[in-house]
């Protein structure tokens, strides 16, 4: 099958790394007019209505045995991660709220073997650990990426790394016969409603005070149609074909992407940039390796 292709898996990780290294900047577009609580009910809600025809098509391969895991991966690793990476971003600029994203593979790998029982490869492990440190060594890179600018509301993006790590593997163990385009559609399909009720439980009447507004609903919507619902269709195929910390480690080019729009936005790029993203695809290539020995 195509998907099983390594040049083809490979080829998803940049377009989700794109899609996902683009979101942040919508984040903070979104956030001129709307709450965090606001942008993140609607970013939730305008994914849902993108993939409600596929919701609604793919209802009858609902099994009873299925639905805490799809509640799980919509809850857990959509709906909650929308509204905590609105709110760090109140905070911390949107380069380093990528960056610190990277952070989903270890706690994929921990999550995995903590309660899954997945084994893993010691060149896994050293992949992670060249991703990390890559990652890491962007945040320390200079010009807006120092480690002090780090507050207390960067722990809602580690918490929501978390989030997305105990999704993935539930996603990977419990739904291996579902596509991604049923996980996909059928988490949301949950999650739509709640996320409206809430949008209605906030000061919608405040937004219309921007005359921006319209713009930045308008950076909302590609954040919940492109960045998220079709983002997440490809992340939940990948995830069906390739093993769970190989598919999170998309979140490690991620930061590759965040330093582009860095540049467009007239930061400069240096060699120690460059240095780091060669760690990170590094990583990522020793992290997707096959045929190496599992240890549980």
């Amino acid at each position: 099958m195509v998907w099983e292709k390594r040049g083809f898996q490979m080829t998803i990780l940049m377009v989700l790394a794109f899609i996902w290294g683009s979101s942040f900047i919508l984040m903070k577009i979104g956030l001129k007019s709307f709450s965090p609580e606001q942008a993140g009910a609607l970013r939730i809600l305008l994914a849902s209505l993108a993939l409600l025809p596929l919701s609604i098509r793919n209802l009858k391969s609902i099994r009873k045995e299925d639905l805490k895991s799809l509640l799980i991966a919509g809850f857990i690793g959509s709906f909650f991660p929308a509204f905590l990476f609105m709110k760090a971003e109140t905070q911390i600029d949107s380069s380093l709220a990528g960056m610190l994203n990277s952070l989903t593979p270890v706690f994929t790998l921990i999550v995995g073997m903590l309660f899954h029982k997945t084994g893993f490869r010691w060149l896994q492990v050293l992949g992670l650990s060249l991703g990390l440190a890559g990652a890491t060594g962007l945040i320390l890179a200079g010009d807006g990426f120092h480690l002090g600018t780090v507050n207390s509301y960067a722990f809602y993006i580690v918490l929501a790394t978390c989030f997305y790590a105990i999704s993935i593997n539930q996603i990977k163990a419990k739904l291996p016969h579902l596509s991604g385009i049923q996980v996909t559609s059928l988490s949301f399909l949950f999650i739509g409603p709640v996320a409206l009720a809430y949008l209605f439980t906030t000061n919608l009447q405040a937004v219309a005070a921007n005359p921006s507004w319209p713009v930045h609903l308008l950076a909302l919507a590609t954040l919940g149609i492109v960045g998220t619902a079709l983002a997440m269709l490809l992340m939940n195929s990948l995830i069906r074909h390739s093993s769970a910390v190989a598919a999170s480690s998309v979140t490690y080019i991620i930061p590759i992407f965040a330093i582009m729009w860095g540049v467009l936005d007239g930061e400069k790029i240096t060699l120690l940039h460059l240095a780091c993203m060669g760690l990170i695809l590094t990583g990522v290539y020793l992290i997707s390796r096959k045929g190496v020995k599992k240890t549980a």
